[in-house]
């Protein structure tokens, strides 16, 4: 008998949920008088025009976003996109690497050298920021189990294909801005920090 109140009450809570979310999703919607409706259909389609006005702006201002791109190690190539200090004391660095060698790349010279970088598999944990005037080398940050702030490149990247990626470093001091990505066999990438929001 419980069982079957509570089976009750259940289906109750749910019929009046659903009810409620569909009166507020129609008078969300709700286009009130002739005049004020038009009004909200004109809008929408300038919106729509402005969005792929967006789309087409950013389209083309892509290629102005690349940092720095290096080629190297068999037909990789390597860009870095951005590069952002953080308040909180880090450099978020992002990019994309494309596969142009005869076979899957799983970035097995990428992970670095140290023992704790063992776990982080085909990853990008064995990248640094280089200093040149400062005279310091940067390395990725790690959470407490030893794993790279850092994308994994889980399964390679697909010959022809372009994969994302990001790694995070001890900020520099303030007054720096200029630094060389290092990672791997390829060559410096020399970027430029930019302030984030």
């Amino acid at each position: 008998m419980d069982l079957r109140h509570t089976m009750r009450s259940r289906r109750t809570l749910s019929a009046v949920a659903v009810t409620a979310g569909l009166l507020l999703t129609v008078s969300g919607c709700g286009g009130g008088e002739g005049g004020k409706s038009d009004k909200g259909t004109s809008s929408s389609s300038p919106s729509k025009s402005r969005s792929d006005a967006g789309e087409k702006d950013s389209e083309t201002a892509e290629p102005d976003t690349v940092l720095a791109e290096v080629k190297g190690e068999d037909g990789l190539t390597l860009a870095v996109t951005s590069a952002k200090r953080d308040q909180g004391g880090y450099v978020t660095v992002q990019g994309t690497v494309t596969n142009n060698t005869d076979s899957i790349w799983v970035a097995a010279s990428w992970r670095g050298d140290e023992r704790e970088l063992s776990k982080n598999g085909a990853s990008i944990a064995g990248a640094s920021l280089i200093d040149q005037s400062g005279k310091k080398k940067y390395l990725i940050l790690r959470d407490t189990s030893g794993r790279c702030l850092c994308t994994q490149f889980s399964g390679g990247v697909r010959q022809g294909a372009t994969a994302d990626w990001f790694a995070q470093f001890p900020a520099p001091p303030e007054g720096t801005s200029k630094v060389d990505f290092q990672v791997g066999g390829m060559p410096p990438a020399s970027i430029e920090i930019s302030e984030g929001e």
